[in-house]
This record gives C-alpha cells, sequence and structure tokens, in this order.
C-alpha cells in the first residue's frame, strides 16, 4: 500500500517579528532581520511569506508555536505545516478581537514519510481556514517537549499528496504545546519490512526520549507474515522502546471499508486476517495483555464507527469514490480517525490532560 497542501491561500496583519535563541521578541525591518538571520537568530519577516506559507529557515527539532489570530472582521484561521500536517484546528475569532493559541512541531528530514524526499529545509506553516487572519507568530526552540512517535503504514502516516490522508498526520491539531507528533510511519510497511529497512525503526529508536509514547500499528502489510513472526516483532519494536526509555502503545489497525450483504464487515477482508489466517488485532491483544502493554483497539473503534454509518455513508471515511480505495481514508476520515486516538490516549491517561485539545 504505497501512495505517493491543504491549507489556506491568505495573510492578514502579519507581524514582522525577530525570535532570538533565548526566546526574546524583538521587530527589525528586512535589512536587519536579514543580518540576523546570518547571526543564526530565527527570523520572520513578510518577506518570509509566500501564499500564505511562511518559510522558518531552522535546523531538525523541535519547536514551540505561538500564533496570535484574528482582525479587524470575523475571522477562522487554520495551521498547517510540512507534509500537510494538521496543527492547529480552524479557531473563530469575533471581529476586532485577537487570540492566541500554541501547538508544539516536529522538525526533521524527510519531512514526511521516512522513505519519501527530503522536503524543503527548515520549518514551513501555511495559514487556512475559511476566513483565516493572522495577526503574529513566534517560533521557538521547544526545551520540555514530550513526543508521540509513530510507527505505521499508509494508514498512519503522512501522505504526500490530496486525497491521500493518514490519520496521524491529522493527529497534531489534538494535542497542545508541549507535546510534538514526530509522525515516522511510512507507505507499505510491514513489521518485517519496518525492523530491517535502515531508515524505518533503527532511525527511530535513537530518537526516543524517557516518558516518550511511541504508538505502534502495523499490520496491513503483514499479508505474507505469519504468527509467531508477527508477534516476535512487534515485541521487539516494544522491547526496543521500553529499552530506550519510552512508552510503547500498540495500536490495532484500522478496518478496511469492505461488508458483508448483512452489514456488518468482513471478518476477514475488513477486520485484517491475513492469508495465513493470522487475526492481526487479536496478535496485537494478546500481546498487550501478556506483556502489560497499553493498547489502542483502533481497530474496533473504527469497525463500530462504520457499521454504524452503513454501507453509503462510510464511504465519506475512506476513498471510496475518488480512488475505489477502501483501505486508504480520506482528509476527513483520517480527521475523525485521529480524534479516536486522541480520545483513547485521553481515556488511557497515556498524557496529561491539560495536552489534550478537545475536538
Amino acid at each position: 500500500m504505497r501512495r505517493t497542501g491543504s491549507t489556506g491561500r491568505s495573510w492578514a496583519a502579519l507581524a514582522v517579528a525577530v525570535v532570538l535563541s533565548s526566546g526574546v521578541v524583538g521587530t527589525a525591518a528586512p535589512a536587519q532581520a536579514q543580518s540576523q538571520a546570518q547571526e543564526g537568530r530565527l527570523v520572520l519577516g513578510r518577506e518570509n511569506c509566500v501564499a500564505g506559507v511562511c518559510h522558518f529557515d531552522v535546523p531538525a527539532g523541535t519547536y514551540d508555536v505561538r500564533v496570535l489570530l484574528g482582525g479587524d472582521a470575523a475571522s477562522r484561521t487554520a495551521i498547517g505545516g510540512e507534509t500537510r500536517r494538521a496543527l492547529l484546528p480552524e479557531t473563530a475569532v469575533a471581529a476586532g478581537e485577537r487570540v492566541a493559541r500554541s501547538f508544539t512541531v516536529d522538525v526533521r528530514t524527510p519531512e514526511g514519510e521516512p522513505a519519501g524526499p527530503d522536503g524543503s529545509p527548515g520549518l514551513d506553516l501555511a495559514v487556512g481556514g475559511t476566513a483565516p487572519a493572522l495577526a503574529g507568530i513566534r517560533v521557538t526552540p521547544a526545551r520540555h517537549a514530550r513526543q508521540v512517535l509513530l510507527v505505521g503504514d499508509s494508514t498512519v502516516c503522512d501522505q504526500p499528496a490530496e486525497p491521500y490522508t493518514g490519520w496521524g498526520q491529522r493527529l497534531p491539531q489534538y494535542l497542545r504545546k508541549g507535546v510534538s507528533v514526530a509522525n515516522h510511519a511510512d507507505s507499505g510497511e510491514s513489521t518485517v519490512s519496518y525492523l530491517a529497512d535502515p531508515r524505518m525503526w533503527a532511525t527511530v529508536r535513537p530518537l526516543i526520549r524517557p516518558g516518550d509514547l511511541v504508538l505502534i500499528q502495523l499490520a496491513h502489510n503483514d499479508k505474507t507474515t505469519d504468527a509467531a513472526t508477527y508477534r516476535a516483532n512487534l515485541q521487539t519494536l516494544v522491547d526496543q522502546a521500553r529499552a530506550e526509555g519510552g512508552r510503547p502503545v500498540l495500536v490495532t489497525p484500522i478496518v478496511r471499508r469492505w461488508f458483508n450483504t448483512d452489514g456488518t464487515l468482513d471478518n476477514d477482508t475488513a477486520l485484517l486476517v491475513n492469508g495465513l489466517g493470522v487475526d492481526h488485532p487479536a496478535v496485537i491483544r494478546s500481546l498487550a495483555a501478556e506483556r502489560n502493554i497499553p493498547l489502542i483497539d483502533l481497530t474496533a473503534r473504527t469497525k463500530a464507527l462504520v457499521e454504524s454509518l452503513g454501507v453509503e455513508d462510510s464511504k465519506a471515511l475512506y476513498l471510496t469514490d475518488e480512488k475505489r480505495d477502501n483501505t486508504h481514508t480520506s482528509e476527513y476520515g483520517a480527521t475523525v480517525y485521529a480524534g479516536l486516538v486522541r480520545d483513547a490516549l485521553a481515556g488511557l491517561h497515556l498524557l496529561p490532560a491539560g495536552r489534550v485539545r478537545a475536538g
């Protein structure tokens, strides 16, 4: 399942700001800003922004972003960035008012899928929404942020092109400042390939810091993996994440939209039973219970939702109409499924309540 921007298009009242490495904020004329940029300071000015996208020339790392939203007219503004990530949900601000919002963002190379292109260096943020208005913005290095690292396949990854969208791509908007989503999911990956490819787990493992969450959803591409190997691979990921001080979380895969004639989902294709008869969600649940690993049963949650919507209404979650694809999610479906993950993270108390943004 390997698959090869969607934020708003205009800017309002953009503040010209210079953010020093110490976090001090000041203003600068364009010539002064250029000089400070050459000295290694972080600069934002009108000249940095083209067609609603503002570029920050920063090295890989984790950054806190504070935006001031609002303008003379009523506005509704959303912030996205990097490879089509949703970073801040659409926020309404009354006419003449200003509202500050903050979030934390992961900057890396490649900026999207690990096996994909490098993307543009630094940090790109885009302003969208139905009536966008940005009054100011500040970016500073995040000092004590917690990471949520994602290990997964094409249903999770930062998909580079519309209409394909992974739920991990939409998850950041549900988390507040202090938590970043580092999405290392990649199209086409199984538990076998993710462990074997040096761009995958061998790259992720050194990035794990004590206390970081490591969410693992791999199953869709384990079509020829026997049960013993599949379980052993998951256990390796869990054990090595724990060895780095991380907190692994097993995630059962999202369902495929494949119905029986009675309106229920097919027990094999939809619920991820492979050609060898391996019931992937069952293996994940068993391992989680035996090894005391937190479990997000996304299979059960998405099954309940898809069946409740029925054959026709559930099409909007997937790319059924656009691509005749009942495995990969639309932007809408990925957003809904990311909300289910957010609910599970909060319900399992895996993140402090103050770090989770309500839908």
